[in-house]
């Protein structure tokens, strides 16, 4: 993949509002000349989260967060440094620019980019068409008929094919080729349009980017066979691959620590309109390794997955297949089972309740066990099987219980459903920082509070700081190195640092001095006789500076 050019990262960087960015996860208010506010990463009730706009920096008091524009926007919504950079520019209409990479890397990335072009006019013309046309009255009374507002719609860009074949013509207008309009699956072999007169769902990547449709039947002579149909597999869309409406549920996800995946996409529309907002769907099927991997993108923002599908046979097969999958990448899984023949759009209202009774993955799973295995042996076997891949646990003993109770199990034969192991969960003390350390950290933040003082860090060599991270940070602030991401995140911290504990000028000055006195300790110790006199004078000046007694 192509890197990104510095001029544009610089570009994205200076073009983003800090502010903006981070209020749409958590409300900020102005104090002095920062932004305060809870943290967007961890519940807390007092507010700890600091912002430095004018040097677009995050710290977190509560759990240590921080870092700068990027990390925030990579911290939030789980993405890469690209990514990152990628979705900034997308917000703010800034066109990257990326080293020179071959030929045949540009050449798709063009293409790429005119397929998506082509797309997104295709969705504004089938919004259009849904909210003008005199001849979409049945498609939006459908839409209420489903208790579906218009406001709701209008946030997924709901959209209706005409009858009439009026989108080829329209892109050929915009100098788009029949090439392009059959590669995005707009036209079918025959050259016309490929949807007529069915509910539009645009079908989107993790950023919005349109990449295809999902088509609703809404009459009986329609050429297309199955209730829903799909945009044909192409070079943009692949349906194993993509969730629908996570672009819009990240921050949910973020701010509520849990990912609800249902199967259909007017569930999401109507639990989002409920108030579930950190919802997505698979798009009927189970839960794909593919899917998960878009999901894995949500790990930093949450690892709780909620899955909920039909109640029927089919249903619950796939909620078998999805969250054994889920539980093999890591995240915790939970099922929310849903009554035969009912979906979750069916009574959204009451979803939230069904969220708190969602089952773990382990007693679903042996629940499902015991009720399709008639035979008490055969059931046993099979869920020792089950359970033996598990260490112990609250969710494990609640597991073996529930399957002690429904197979009448007397207590000495309950051992052996699982084997009694040890939780390899172990904890890993917090290092605390000893006063060497934190001496140069708030001499380094005082630096970064008062830039007049960066001569004064100037005339310190590198061997005057233990910590090689502030050694980097000192050439970072001295040469202008290039700050990667662990040095973002400590200059977001000494930023925070400097202005929580007030350190003004004259102090941060004797920071510095104190820095040069102890290095001149430690010189002394194995000066030879001759350098001794004139470090013991210079030591002698640092403490009558700094009013230490000489």
């Amino acid at each position: 993949m192509a890197l990104i050019q510095k001029s544009s990262i610089e570009q994205v960087v200076a073009a983003a509002d800090m502010v903006e960015i981070v209020s749409a996860r958590t409300p900020l208010r102005r104090v002095g000349a920062r932004w305060t506010g809870r943290c967007p990463f961890h519940e807390e009730r007092t507010p700890s989260f600091s912002v430095n706009a004018t040097d677009k920096l995050f710290y977190c008091f509560g759990c240590g967060k921080g870092g700068d524009l990027i990390t925030f926007i990579r911290e939030a919504e789980g993405l890469d440094f690209a990514e990152a950079v990628e979705a900034l520019a997308d917000r703010y209409g800034i066109e990257l620019e990326y080293e020179e990479s071959s030929p045949q890397h540009e050449e798709r990335r063009r293409r790429q980019e005119r397929l998506r072009d082509l797309l997104e006019h295709a969705a504004k013309f089938y919004e259009r068409y849904l909210w003008d046309a005199s001849e979409a009255e049945a498609a939006r009374a459908y839409l209420v008929e489903r208790g579906l507002a218009e406001d709701i719609c209008r946030e997924f860009r709901l959209g209706l094919a005409p009858l009439r074949p009026r989108v080829a013509a329209k892109a050929l207008e915009k100098g788009f080729t029949r090439e392009e309009l059959q590669a995005t699956g707009l036209i079918g072999r025959r050259g016309t349009d490929y949807f007529s007169g069915r509910l539009l769902f645009p079908l989107t990547d993790w950023r919005g980017h349109v990449v295809g449709f999902q088509a609703r039947k809404l009459r009986e002579d329609d050429p297309l066979h199955g209730k829903y149909v799909n945009s044909p597999e192409g070079e943009l869309f692949r349906k194993g691959t993509l969730l629908y409406g996570l672009h819009l549920a990240r921050n949910a996800i973020a701010k509520e620590d849990k990912a609800v995946i249902v199967e259909g996409n007017t569930d999401v529309l109507a639990l989002r309109q409920a108030g579930v907002l950190p919802v997505v769907a698979s798009m009927g099927t189970a839960l794909t390794a593919s899917q998960l991997e878009e999901l894995g993108r949500v790990r930093t923002l949450t690892s709780r997955l909620y899955l909920c599908f039909d109640g029927d046979a089919a249903g619950e097969a796939a909620a078998l297949r999805g969250m054994e999958l889920a539980v093999k990448k890591g995240f915790d899984v939970r099922v929310v089972p849903l009554p035969p023949g009912e979906d979750p759009a069916d009574s959204p209202e009451g979803f939230t309740g069904r969220l708190e009774g969602a089952e773990g993955y382990l007693a679903y799973r042996v629940r499902i066990e015991l009720d399709r295995t008639p035979d008490r042996q055969e059931a046993f076997v099979r869920v020792r099987e089950i359970l033996a891949g598990f260490t112990d646990s609250p969710e494990l003993q609640d597991a073996i219980q529930l399957a002690a109770d429904r197979l009448d199990l007397p207590p000495e034969t309950q051992s052996g459903l699982a084997p009694r192991t040890r939780a390899t969960t172990g904890t890993i003390s917090p290092k605390l920082l000893d006063a060497g350390d934190r001496l140069e950290r708030d001499a380094l933040a005082g630096v970064l509070a008062h830039p007049d003082l960066r001569e004064a860090l100037a005339e310190l060599s590198l061997d005057h700081f233990d910590s090689e991270l502030h050694r980097r940070v000192r050439a970072h602030i001295v040469d202008d190195e290039p700050a990667g991401t662990d040095v973002a995140a400590l200059l977001a911290e000494l930023d925070a640092l400097a202005d929580a504990e007030g350190i003004d000028e004259e102090t941060a000055r004797e920071l510095l001095l104190r820095v040069r006195a102890r290095q001149i300790r430690r010189e002394l110790a194995q000066a030879d006789p001759e350098r001794m006199k004139d470090l013991q004078d210079a030591l002698t000046k640092i403490r009558a500076a700094v009013g230490e007694p000489v």
